[in-house]
């Protein structure tokens, strides 16, 4: 079974990006929501990953978690390395928006 791959679409000529499973199942911790204004909109497996939130991410090796039960609060969890990989070449190829491949 092939592995899941992300394909920029914004950035065709860009190798698409093997991944694991279970970074497959993180992006949604990435991903700007559909419906913000600015960003186009996005088919079924497509994610738009902001530069700006991207590079913060980077610089800062967290991002915060929203738990399902207690949306008040916010978890700071430090980035894995497979996580930075994917953050690390979404910055170096300048990509924001992407399909997820399976």
């Amino acid at each position: 079974m092939p592995s899941p791959r992300l394909k920029p679409v914004d950035r065709p000529e860009v190798p698409a990006l093997p991944i694991s499973a279970r970074l497959q199942g993180q992006l949604v911790y990435f991903m700007t929501p559909p419906g913000t204004p600015g960003i186009p909109e996005l088919a079924e497996g497509e994610y738009w990953l902001a530069r700006d939130e991207v590079a913060r991410w980077l610089d800062e090796g967290v991002f915060f978690l929203v738990s399902p039960l207690d949306s008040a609060n916010a978890t700071e969890v430090e980035i894995t390395e497979e996580q930075e990989a994917l953050l690390a070449w979404l910055q170096k190829h300048d990509i924001q928006h992407v399909r997820l491949l399976e």
